[in-house]
Protein backbone atom coordinates (compact mmCIF):
# COMPACT_ATOMS: atom_id res chain seq x y z
CA UNK A 1 0.00 0.00 0.00
CA UNK A 2 1.08 4.04 -0.57
CA UNK A 3 1.18 5.21 3.07
CA UNK A 4 -0.96 8.39 2.74
CA UNK A 5 1.00 10.01 5.91
CA UNK A 6 4.23 11.18 6.07
CA UNK A 7 6.85 9.52 9.03
CA UNK A 8 7.73 11.79 11.54
CA UNK A 9 9.69 10.71 14.18
CA UNK A 10 12.29 12.31 17.08
CA UNK A 11 15.60 10.69 18.02
CA UNK A 12 17.49 11.90 21.16
CA UNK A 13 21.07 10.54 22.13
CA UNK A 14 21.28 8.87 25.66
CA UNK A 15 24.78 8.03 26.36
CA UNK A 16 25.21 7.13 22.71
CA UNK A 17 21.99 5.15 22.10
CA UNK A 18 19.75 6.65 19.41
CA UNK A 19 16.34 6.96 21.46
CA UNK A 20 13.24 7.10 19.66
CA UNK A 21 11.03 9.93 21.58
CA UNK A 22 8.21 10.77 19.32
CA UNK A 23 7.31 8.58 16.47
CA UNK A 24 4.11 8.25 14.32
CA UNK A 25 1.76 5.28 15.26
CA UNK A 26 -2.42 4.65 15.47
CA UNK A 27 -4.10 5.45 18.32
CA UNK A 28 -7.04 3.35 19.64
CA UNK A 29 -9.00 4.56 22.40
CA UNK A 30 -12.65 3.48 24.02
CA UNK A 31 -14.48 5.63 26.36
CA UNK A 32 -16.72 3.51 28.82
CA UNK A 33 -19.46 4.67 31.06
CA UNK A 34 -20.13 2.41 34.69
CA UNK A 35 -17.73 0.71 36.96
CA UNK A 36 -14.76 -1.38 36.22
CA UNK A 37 -16.47 -4.89 37.09
CA UNK A 38 -18.98 -4.04 34.37
CA UNK A 39 -16.36 -3.27 31.61
CA UNK A 40 -13.18 -5.88 32.83
CA UNK A 41 -14.40 -9.13 31.34
CA UNK A 42 -14.85 -7.28 27.56
CA UNK A 43 -11.46 -5.26 27.95
CA UNK A 44 -10.19 -8.40 28.75
CA UNK A 45 -11.00 -9.87 25.70
CA UNK A 46 -10.16 -7.03 23.14
CA UNK A 47 -6.37 -6.98 24.91
CA UNK A 48 -6.08 -11.16 23.94
CA UNK A 49 -7.47 -10.30 20.68
CA UNK A 50 -4.43 -7.37 20.42
CA UNK A 51 -2.17 -9.74 21.53
CA UNK A 52 -3.29 -12.43 19.35
CA UNK A 53 -2.87 -9.87 16.56
CA UNK A 54 0.98 -7.97 17.73
CA UNK A 55 2.29 -11.40 19.63
CA UNK A 56 2.13 -12.33 23.13
CA UNK A 57 5.27 -10.96 23.53
CA UNK A 58 4.52 -7.46 22.03
CA UNK A 59 3.96 -5.74 25.52
CA UNK A 60 7.35 -6.28 26.58
CA UNK A 61 7.08 -4.02 30.13
CA UNK A 62 5.13 -2.57 32.12
CA UNK A 63 4.72 0.38 35.01
CA UNK A 64 3.99 0.07 38.40
CA UNK A 65 2.03 2.28 40.84
CA UNK A 66 5.08 4.37 41.67
CA UNK A 67 6.13 4.82 37.82
CA UNK A 68 8.68 2.43 37.75
CA UNK A 69 9.17 0.03 34.66
CA UNK A 70 9.89 -3.74 35.00
CA UNK A 71 10.23 -6.34 32.96
CA UNK A 72 6.76 -8.66 31.49
CA UNK A 73 9.42 -11.81 31.01
CA UNK A 74 9.81 -11.87 34.62
CA UNK A 75 6.20 -12.03 35.31
CA UNK A 76 4.02 -15.16 34.78
CA UNK A 77 2.31 -15.64 31.71
CA UNK A 78 -1.32 -14.05 33.28
CA UNK A 79 0.25 -11.08 34.65
CA UNK A 80 -1.91 -8.25 33.20
CA UNK A 81 -5.16 -10.47 32.90
CA UNK A 82 -4.68 -10.92 36.96
CA UNK A 83 -4.08 -6.99 36.96
CA UNK A 84 -7.15 -6.31 35.00
CA UNK A 85 -9.21 -8.56 36.42
CA UNK A 86 -8.46 -7.53 39.76
CA UNK A 87 -12.38 -6.50 42.14
CA UNK A 88 -10.61 -3.48 43.45
CA UNK A 89 -9.97 -1.18 40.18
CA UNK A 90 -7.01 -1.28 37.65
CA UNK A 91 -5.08 1.37 36.21
CA UNK A 92 -2.36 -0.61 33.77
CA UNK A 93 0.07 0.45 31.37
CA UNK A 94 2.14 -1.12 29.23
CA UNK A 95 4.66 -1.25 26.08
CA UNK A 96 7.02 -2.49 24.02
CA UNK A 97 9.42 -1.13 25.28
CA UNK A 98 10.22 1.27 28.81
CA UNK A 99 13.02 3.39 27.47
CA UNK A 100 11.95 4.39 23.46
CA UNK A 101 8.31 4.65 21.37
CA UNK A 102 7.27 1.81 19.30
CA UNK A 103 4.22 1.98 18.49
CA UNK A 104 2.76 -0.80 20.62
CA UNK A 105 1.09 -0.20 23.61
CA UNK A 106 -2.05 -0.92 26.09
CA UNK A 107 -3.38 1.60 28.60
CA UNK A 108 -6.85 1.03 31.00
CA UNK A 109 -8.03 3.14 33.75
CA UNK A 110 -11.22 1.29 35.74
CA UNK A 111 -12.81 2.56 39.03
CA UNK A 112 -14.03 -0.12 41.03
CA UNK A 113 -16.42 2.47 43.00
CA UNK A 114 -16.10 5.99 43.65
CA UNK A 115 -16.47 7.71 47.00
CA UNK A 116 -18.93 10.92 47.33
CA UNK A 117 -16.33 13.42 46.66
CA UNK A 118 -14.53 12.02 43.91
CA UNK A 119 -18.37 11.75 42.28
CA UNK A 120 -18.81 15.33 42.96
CA UNK A 121 -15.89 16.68 41.59
CA UNK A 122 -15.41 14.22 38.40
CA UNK A 123 -19.12 13.39 37.86
CA UNK A 124 -17.68 12.62 33.65
CA UNK A 125 -15.54 9.97 34.93
CA UNK A 126 -15.50 7.06 32.53
CA UNK A 127 -13.28 3.78 32.47
CA UNK A 128 -10.95 4.02 29.61
CA UNK A 129 -8.53 1.61 27.51
CA UNK A 130 -6.07 2.37 24.49
CA UNK A 131 -4.26 0.40 22.37
CA UNK A 132 -1.29 1.11 19.78
CA UNK A 133 -0.54 -0.18 16.51
CA UNK A 134 2.94 0.62 14.79
CA UNK A 135 2.67 2.51 11.41
CA UNK A 136 4.76 -0.93 10.36
CA UNK A 137 1.43 -2.99 11.01
CA UNK A 138 -0.28 -1.06 8.31
CA UNK A 139 2.53 -0.96 5.81
CA UNK A 140 3.16 -5.00 6.40
CA UNK A 141 -0.56 -5.99 6.92
CA UNK A 142 -2.56 -3.26 5.27
CA UNK A 143 -4.67 -0.86 6.28
CA UNK A 144 -7.58 -3.60 5.84
CA UNK A 145 -6.09 -5.85 8.21
CA UNK A 146 -5.66 -2.75 10.90
CA UNK A 147 -9.71 -1.43 10.69
CA UNK A 148 -10.37 -5.63 10.97
CA UNK A 149 -8.58 -5.71 14.17
CA UNK A 150 -9.71 -2.31 15.53
CA UNK A 151 -13.20 -2.85 14.99
CA UNK A 152 -12.43 -6.24 16.76
CA UNK A 153 -11.18 -4.05 19.65
CA UNK A 154 -14.55 -2.25 20.62
CA UNK A 155 -17.45 -4.64 18.97
CA UNK A 156 -17.78 -6.53 22.34
CA UNK A 157 -17.03 -2.98 24.44
CA UNK A 158 -19.94 -1.14 26.12
CA UNK A 159 -18.28 2.24 24.99
CA UNK A 160 -19.99 5.79 24.86
CA UNK A 161 -17.60 6.85 22.12
CA UNK A 162 -13.82 5.69 20.93
CA UNK A 163 -11.97 6.60 17.98
CA UNK A 164 -9.41 5.56 15.97
CA UNK A 165 -6.63 6.82 13.82
CA UNK A 166 -3.32 8.25 13.47
CA UNK A 167 -1.61 10.12 16.40
CA UNK A 168 1.83 10.99 17.49
CA UNK A 169 2.97 8.70 20.29
CA UNK A 170 5.83 10.58 22.39
CA UNK A 171 6.72 10.23 26.39
CA UNK A 172 5.66 13.44 26.79
CA UNK A 173 6.17 17.10 25.17
CA UNK A 174 9.79 17.35 26.09
CA UNK A 175 11.82 20.23 24.38
CA UNK A 176 12.80 18.28 21.70
CA UNK A 177 9.56 17.05 21.00
CA UNK A 178 7.46 20.22 21.32
CA UNK A 179 8.17 21.91 18.06
CA UNK A 180 7.22 18.91 15.91
CA UNK A 181 4.41 18.59 17.71
CA UNK A 182 3.42 22.28 17.41
CA UNK A 183 3.73 22.43 13.72
CA UNK A 184 3.34 18.61 12.33
CA UNK A 185 -0.46 18.93 13.86
CA UNK A 186 -0.93 22.33 12.62
CA UNK A 187 0.35 20.80 8.74
CA UNK A 188 -1.48 17.45 9.38
CA UNK A 189 -5.36 17.71 10.52
CA UNK A 190 -5.19 14.02 10.33
CA UNK A 191 -2.71 13.66 13.22
CA UNK A 192 -4.08 13.37 16.59
CA UNK A 193 -1.97 14.86 19.64
CA UNK A 194 -0.58 13.19 22.20
CA UNK A 195 -4.41 12.89 24.64
CA UNK A 196 -4.52 15.23 27.67
CA UNK A 197 -3.82 13.68 30.78
CA UNK A 198 -6.53 12.23 32.49
CA UNK A 199 -9.47 12.75 29.74
CA UNK A 200 -11.07 9.81 30.89
CA UNK A 201 -12.35 11.74 33.84
CA UNK A 202 -13.48 14.96 32.19
CA UNK A 203 -14.70 13.78 28.57
CA UNK A 204 -18.60 12.11 29.76
CA UNK A 205 -20.74 9.83 27.51
CA UNK A 206 -22.34 13.34 26.04
CA UNK A 207 -18.53 14.21 24.58
CA UNK A 208 -16.41 12.90 21.62
CA UNK A 209 -13.31 13.76 20.42
CA UNK A 210 -12.80 15.17 17.01
CA UNK A 211 -13.04 13.33 13.90
CA UNK A 212 -10.24 10.13 13.02
CA UNK A 213 -10.23 7.50 10.74
CA UNK A 214 -12.62 5.25 12.69
CA UNK A 215 -15.11 6.66 15.03
CA UNK A 216 -16.80 4.69 17.88
CA UNK A 217 -20.56 6.06 18.80
CA UNK A 218 -22.63 4.33 21.41
CA UNK A 219 -25.53 5.69 23.84
CA UNK A 220 -26.88 8.51 23.83
CA UNK A 221 -25.37 10.25 21.06
CA UNK A 222 -25.78 7.55 18.38
CA UNK A 223 -29.53 7.81 19.56
CA UNK A 224 -29.58 11.29 19.36
CA UNK A 225 -28.78 11.48 16.12
CA UNK A 226 -31.53 8.79 14.94
CA UNK A 227 -28.98 5.67 15.23
CA UNK A 228 -27.25 3.88 12.80
CA UNK A 229 -29.41 4.85 9.86
CA UNK A 230 -30.23 8.19 10.65
CA UNK A 231 -26.12 8.95 10.94
CA UNK A 232 -25.43 7.13 7.48
CA UNK A 233 -28.27 10.04 6.03
CA UNK A 234 -26.10 13.02 7.30
CA UNK A 235 -22.90 11.66 5.89
CA UNK A 236 -22.66 12.31 1.83
CA UNK A 237 -18.92 11.34 1.29
CA UNK A 238 -18.17 8.67 -1.08
CA UNK A 239 -15.53 7.45 0.98
CA UNK A 240 -17.56 7.56 4.38
CA UNK A 241 -19.10 4.38 5.74
CA UNK A 242 -21.35 3.73 8.41
CA UNK A 243 -21.27 -0.19 9.93
CA UNK A 244 -24.15 -0.72 13.17
CA UNK A 245 -22.02 -2.85 15.52
CA UNK A 246 -25.57 -3.25 17.32
CA UNK A 247 -28.72 -1.50 18.19
CA UNK A 248 -26.43 0.57 19.87
CA UNK A 249 -23.16 1.21 18.67
CA UNK A 250 -21.54 2.19 14.83
CA UNK A 251 -18.83 3.33 13.46
CA UNK A 252 -17.88 5.62 11.30
CA UNK A 253 -14.95 4.65 8.29
CA UNK A 254 -13.37 8.15 6.84
CA UNK A 255 -11.89 6.19 3.89
CA UNK A 256 -9.77 2.71 3.32
CA UNK A 257 -6.82 4.06 5.61
CA UNK A 258 -5.55 6.77 7.69
CA UNK A 259 -5.06 9.67 5.98
CA UNK A 260 -2.79 13.17 7.35
CA UNK A 261 -3.91 15.50 5.17
CA UNK A 262 -1.66 18.70 4.53
CA UNK A 263 -3.17 21.87 4.30
CA UNK A 264 0.70 23.08 2.64
CA UNK A 265 -0.83 20.91 -0.40
CA UNK A 266 -4.54 21.77 0.01
CA UNK A 267 -5.31 18.56 1.55
CA UNK A 268 -7.79 19.64 3.59
CA UNK A 269 -9.59 16.06 4.37
CA UNK A 270 -13.19 16.77 3.53
CA UNK A 271 -14.85 13.98 4.55
CA UNK A 272 -13.51 14.13 8.31
CA UNK A 273 -14.30 18.18 7.74
CA UNK A 274 -17.93 16.66 7.13
CA UNK A 275 -17.81 14.40 10.10
CA UNK A 276 -16.94 17.42 12.14
CA UNK A 277 -20.00 19.19 11.18
CA UNK A 278 -22.25 16.63 11.90
CA UNK A 279 -21.28 16.11 15.61
CA UNK A 280 -20.03 19.55 16.26
CA UNK A 281 -23.03 19.76 18.71
CA UNK A 282 -21.08 16.81 21.15
CA UNK A 283 -17.63 17.81 19.88
CA UNK A 284 -15.19 17.87 23.44
CA UNK A 285 -13.46 21.33 24.35
CA UNK A 286 -10.10 20.91 26.16
CA UNK A 287 -9.88 23.00 29.63
CA UNK A 288 -7.06 24.05 31.10
CA UNK A 289 -3.37 23.21 30.42
CA UNK A 290 -2.25 20.61 27.39
CA UNK A 291 1.36 20.36 27.29
CA UNK A 292 3.14 23.58 25.69
CA UNK A 293 0.36 24.57 23.81
CA UNK A 294 -1.48 28.20 24.25
CA UNK A 295 -5.13 28.24 24.81
CA UNK A 296 -5.46 29.86 21.27
CA UNK A 297 -3.61 26.90 20.16
CA UNK A 298 -5.78 24.24 21.58
CA UNK A 299 -8.78 25.83 20.23
CA UNK A 300 -7.61 26.41 16.91
CA UNK A 301 -6.47 22.35 16.99
CA UNK A 302 -9.41 21.67 17.82
CA UNK A 303 -11.55 23.46 15.35
CA UNK A 304 -9.21 22.50 12.80
CA UNK A 305 -12.22 20.99 11.00
CA UNK A 306 -14.82 23.15 11.43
Amino acid sequence: MTARYPKIRTTVDIEGEQITVLKEGVHVAFYMPGFHQEVAPAVMQSLERYLHALGPASLGWYVDNDGYWWSLSDKDEGFLRNQLMDPRGARIEARGRPDSVTGIGFSYVGHAFVTPLFAQNYPQAMCAVEFWLPTEFLEEQGAEAAHALTIELGRGLPFSSGHAGLSFETWGWMEATTPVLRESSLRHPGFDLPRPSALEMYLGSRRVRGPSWLNFLGPPILEELGGAEGLRARLHSPSTEVQALSLERAVVSLGREPEAGDLETGDTLPHYRELASVLEPWLYEHQGSWGALTKEEVRRWERRFL
